[in-house]
């Protein structure tokens, strides 16, 4: 079965959805408070929940995956992100929704890696390129618009904005039904799977890569975790406002990264991870003492450039560092 534009597309929204899973409920955690009887310390953790359950079983789906077929891992993903976000919206104890987050962060580590992979599997030189920048773009989108959806869906309730999650559920019938298997099958006789992973560690450049994607999504989540209670306490600003403010640190993302490239012909990567992490510590340290709506946008676009400048240089590290074996597109 031919790979085609329609497929990428199901690809696409996969990303789209896997990137909107983490801001959407950012705008919303202030109005949560309340509702669940908990703190703004406790509510927080339903964003730290989900980020390190996404960081720990990318790693771990990302070592297995070579023995697997695509699809018995997507459509399962999308399954369980979709599942839980349904389960969430009839929950409203915090512990409930801790745990429903923590395997909601298991689908969300499958629906990251499986389209980057996928595309690895099929396309060749240029149009593996042309495929990567329609993903790019569909994870911008997702930055951009899931907090301006939970947001807008906040306004009918605290629990709404987690119904956006059960649109996965239609998008795992079109995935297994649609979606072709691109998986080769080659000799894995010497794959040891998470081992593998683990022992890599040991080697230098590897094991600060891994740390340097760790930093970046722990200091996102952090400053989209912080800011909305920041938003709603000092300047009254309401969960759709919040959403509208943070939307803009998605499009100083999608405004940078497409000029790292450019910058990576003049710099070494490590030097652009580092302007990154500098504009965004630069940001979250004149944060707090922002009182003004014109300052916090400004810092958020700020920190927005730094997070894009970051991640792009991290992941064009990632693609430095992966071992020569790994190469899907040979074929």
């Amino acid at each position: 079965m031919q790979f085609k534009n329609t497929h990428l597309l199901i690809l696409c929204i996969t990303a789209c959805f896997a990137m909107a899973g983490g801001s959407l409920l950012t705008p919303v955690l202030p109005d949560m408070v309340e509702p669940l009887k908990t703190t703004s310390h406790e509510v927080g953790l339903l964003i730290s929940t989900y980020a390190i359950s996404t960081a720990i079983f990318a790693l771990v789906i990302g070592h297995y995956i070579d023995r697997v077929n695509r699809k018995k891992i997507l459509v399962p993903c999308l399954v369980i992100y979709g599942l839980t976000g349904l389960v969430s919206f009839f929950t409203s104890d915090l512990q409930s929704l801790l745990i429903l987050r923590f395997i909601q962060g298991i689908g969300v580590a499958g629906m990251t890696s499986l389209p980057m992979l996928v595309i690895a599997d099929v396309y060749k030189d240029h149009k593996s390129l042309y495929a990567m920048n329609k993903i790019s773009m569909a994870l911008a989108i997702g930055s951009v618009s899931a907090p301006l959806i939970g947001g807008g869906l906040a306004n009918l309730g605290w629990n709404y904005p987690f119904l956006f999650y059960v649109l996965s559920l239609p998008l795992a019938f079109v995935a297994m039904a649609f979606l072709p298997e691109t998986r080769v099958q080659r000799d894995n006789k010497n794959h040891k799977g998470i081992l593998n992973g683990l022992t890599a560690l040991k080697e230098l450049r590897i094991l600060y890569t891994v740390f340097l994607s760790f930093a970046i999504f722990f200091i996102l989540f952090s400053v989209l975790t912080y800011v909305p209670f920041m938003l709603q306490n000092v300047l009254g600003y309401t969960a759709k406002g919040t959403g509208l403010i943070l939307a803009f640190q998605g499009i100083a993302v999608m405004l940078v990264v497409p000029r790292v490239k450019t910058l990576a012909s003049k710099h070494s990567t490590i030097l652009i991870v580092a302007a990154g992490f500098a504009l965004d510590g630069l940001a979250i340290f004149s944060i707090s003492f922002a009182y003004s709506i014109v300052a916090v946008f400004l810092l958020i676009l700020l920190f927005g450039a730094g997070f894009g400048l970051a991640q792009t240089a991290i992941d064009a590290q990632i693609v430095q560092i992966a071992p020569s074996e790994c190469d899907y597109s040979h074929h």
